[in-house]
C-alpha cells in the first residue's frame, strides 16, 4: 500500500476518493448554509486542480497551460460565487 502512495496519480487519486465521499455526506445529512456552501464549492476546486495538475498531466507542463486552465477554474468558481452571493441579497 505504501508503494502505492508513492505515485502522485494514486495519492491524487484517493484524495479524489475521499473529498467526493466528504461531498456526498454533505448532501446526505442536507447540510446546508454559506458555510456548507463555500465548503463544497472549495472541495470542487481542490477537485478540479487535482484532475488538471495531475491526471491531465499538466503539473510538468508549460507555464501558459496551468495557468489557462487553473485560471478557468478559478473563472468558473469564482463566478458560481458570485451568483450565490447573488442569490442572498
Amino acid at each position: 500500500m505504501m508503494n502505492a502512495l508513492s505515485n502522485p496519480a494514486h495519492r491524487a487519486w484517493l484524495v479524489l476518493l475521499i473529498a467526493t465521499a466528504i461531498t456526498w455526506y454533505l448532501g446526505e445529512v442536507g447540510a446546508a448554509g454559506t458555510g456548507a456552501i463555500i465548503a463544497m464549492l472549495l472541495i470542487a476546486f481542490v477537485k478540479g486542480r487535482l484532475v488538471i495538475l495531475d491526471f491531465m498531466e499538466l503539473r510538468e507542463a508549460p507555464l501558459m497551460w496551468r495557468l489557462l486552465l487553473e485560471g478557468w477554474l478559478i473563472l468558473v468558481s469564482s463566478l458560481i460565487l458570485l451568483a450565490y452571493w447573488i442569490s442572498l441579497k
